[in-house]
This record gives structure tokens, C-alpha cells and sequence, in this order.
């Protein structure tokens, strides 16, 4: 440091200064000097003005692209917001045409809601003068059998038809809905057993049995005559009168005994009034019909053969069975029918026809 002090003393100084040049050459270099500053910083400013004309000429041209951008922008968003608006518009329109169709179909679906109550009540009435029409023709029907049963029991002593007509009663009074029928279902099985319990003849059967009778009487053998003692004496004169007129001693025997095909007809016709005596329910009849039938088979018939003995054990089974027994008094059920049909139709009047013409009038 000292040194650099020292080197710039006086005589340094000295010793350097007659190689400066003149003032005047000095002088116009500094001005040369000066003037290329100058120029070099007009130049210098010159491309700063420039810059900076070009700079703010850019940022002009970039501010009017911004703008115009901006401006398109506005014009899209103004357009859009326009659509929108008329979007929003359209959208009220349709809600509120929505909200009128809502109005007016809830008014619809409370008018149809008014309709179907009256309809219900419509079917409601007719379901109910169905079910009573239904229950009246089932009633007439099990009044109608149980009046015929009883009347067949009376007249012709007909106990299987009454059961089936009591059967067929219990099945119709079955299919009504009241249920307060069903007490006289619960007579009606009692008075039915009690039939049943009689064991009445089976018509078919024992019509049955007298055909296959009156078929076999045609097969039966006939009984074998007792040989005579001793060979007969004939004589002249009693030849020639047996050709003109027979003579016959009568041993107490009847005729058809002696008779094989008139012995068959006659135990024919005894079988077919055991039949009608069957049809008619007269029991006198229908066992002396029977009777008679095997009086003539044993006179007439080989009791020994097998053909006669099942038919003497068919009459006999025949003439056994009851064909009118101690039949039940009948009645107590069909007295009850009609007094619970009376009851019935005291608490169940017959339904007015205004009832069922109101949901018509209700729907207009």
C-alpha cells in the first residue's frame, strides 16, 4: 500500500508529463470523445424509444386482441345467457302446463275415486242380491226335496228314495252361505240315519233276485210219479170208451201238480205279484205271493236237485227281509226350514231397486 503511495508522488509526476499531447489535440479528442458518447447514447436511446414504441405498440395490439376477445366472449356469453333465458322460458311454460295437467288430472282421479266408491256399492248390493237369490234357490230346492222325501216315506213306504232325497237336501242347504242352515243339516243327518237305520228291502235287489227266479223255474226238474203197484187190467170196452172220454182217478193231488208246465207258469205268475207287491210296499202281498210261489215248486218239483233247493233258499231269504219296517216320523227338518226362512226373511228385507240404479246416476 505505501508503495502504490510513493509511485504517485511529485516526481513521478514529473517524469511523466511531457508525454501528455497538447491541449488542442487533447481538447479534440475529448470533443471527438464526447461526440461519439453522444451519439452513442441517441443510438441507445434511439433503440430504447424504440423498444419501447414497439413494447407499447405489442401491448396495444395485445390489449385490442384482449379486448376483442373479450368482446367475442361477451357476445357468446350474452347469446348463451339469451338461449338460457329462452330455455328457462320455455321450461316455465312446460311446468306450468305440467302443473295444469297435474291439477286437472288429480281432479280425474278424484272423480274416478268417487266412481269406483259408487261402484264398489253397486257390486256390493248386487253381490248381496246374488248370495240371497243363491240362498233362496238352494232353500227351495231343500225345501222342495225334503217335502218329497216325506211324501214318498207316506205313499209308497219308500225309505231308500227318502234317503237319497234327504242326501241331495243337505248337499243344496251345503251351498248356501248363511251359515244359520246349519242346524237343520245337523236334523237332516239325524233323520237320515234313522232311515238308514230301519234297513228297509233294496228294491233293486230283490227285483233282481225275482227275475233270476223266474228265469230258474224254467230248469227245474220235475218230481218222479210212483210207480204203480201192479200192471193195469184194461178191458175191451174200456179201450174203446177211453177213446172218446178219459177217466181218471183223483188221489187229492191238484192239477198242476200233475202238470210240470202249468205248475211252472202259475210259480211264474206268484213271482210277478211278488213283484208288484215289491213296487207297491204291500208286505201281506208280497210274502203270500212268495208263499204260494214255493208251495207250487215244492209240489210240483224234485225238492232233492240242486236248481229247486237255491230256489226254495232264495224265497225264503226274500220272505225274510223286512220290506216295510217301523219306518221314523219325518217332518222335524223341513219344519225347521221354514221357520228359519220365515226368521230369515223378517231380518233380511229384500233390497230396494233405487239402492242398486244410485252409482249410475252418481257416475253422470
Amino acid at each position: 500500500m505505501s508503495e502504490d503511495i510513493g509511485s504517485t508522488s511529485p516526481a513521478a509526476g514529473r517524469e511523466l508529463a511531457p508525454r501528455t499531447p497538447p491541449r488542442a489535440a487533447t481538447g479534440r479528442g475529448g470533443a471527438r470523445l464526447a461526440w461519439l458518447v453522444a451519439f452513442a447514447a441517441l443510438v441507445v436511446a434511439l433503440v430504447a424509444l424504440w423498444r419501447v414504441y414497439a413494447l407499447e405498440h405489442g401491448r396495444a395490439a395485445a390489449q385490442a386482441g384482449a379486448i376483442d376477445d373479450l368482446g367475442a366472449r361477451l357476445d357468446a356469453l350474452s347469446r348463451t345467457v339469451d338461449q338460457r333465458k329462452r330455455d328457462i322460458d320455455g321450461l316455465r311454460a312446460r311446468l306450468t302446463d305440467a302443473d295444469d295437467v297435474n291439477k286437472s288430472v288429480r281432479e280425474e282421479l278424484l272423480a274416478l275415486g268417487e266412481r269406483s266408491r259408487h261402484l264398489e256399492d253397486a257390486v256390493a248390493n248386487l253381490s248381496e242380491q246374488r248370495l240371497s237369490g243363491r240362498d233362496a234357490l238352494a232353500l227351495n230346492e231343500a225345501e222342495f226335496l225334503l217335502q218329497q222325501a216325506r211324501e214318498r216315506l207316506a205313499l209308497f213306504q219308500d225309505a231308500a228314495a227318502a234317503i237319497s232325497a234327504y242326501r241331495l237336501a243337505d248337499s243344496a242347504l251345503a251351498a248356501a252361505e248363511d251359515p244359520v242352515f246349519a242346524s237343520v243339516r245337523q236334523t237332516i243327518g239325524a233323520e237320515r240315519q234313522a232311515l238308514e237305520a230301519s234297513r228297509p228291502a233294496e228294491t233293486h235287489a230283490a227285483l233282481a233276485a225275482l227275475a233270476r227266479l223266474r228265469e230258474a223255474a224254467a230248469a227245474l226238474p220235475a218230481r218222479q210219479a210212483a210207480a204203480q203197484a201192479g200192471p193195469a187190467t184194461t178191458s175191451r170196452w174200456s179201450g174203446f170208451i177211453e177213446q172218446f172220454v178219459k177217466i181218471s182217478h183223483d188221489d187229492g193231488d191238484p192239477l198242476a201238480a200233475r202238470d210240470p208246465g202249468l205248475a211252472r207258469s202259475l210259480v211264474v205268475l206268484d213271482l210277478r205279484d211278488a213283484e208288484a207287491a215289491l213296487l207297491a210296499r204291500d208286505g201281506d202281498g208280497y210274502k203270500a205271493a212268495l208263499g204260494r210261489a214255493r208251495t207250487g215248486i215244492t209240489a210240483t218239483f224234485d225238492e232233492a236237485a240242486p236248481p229247486t233247493r237255491a230256489s226254495l233258499a232264495d224265497i225264503d231269504r226274500l220272505a225274510a227281509e223286512p220290506l216295510a219296517p217301523a219306518l221314523p216320523e219325518l217332518g222335524s227338518a223341513l219344519k225347521e226350514l221354514r221357520n228359519l226362512r220365515a226368521t230369515r226373511a223378517l231380518a233380511h228385507p229384500p233390497v230396494p231397486a233405487a239402492r242398486v240404479a244410485a252409482p249410475d246416476g252418481a257416475g253422470t
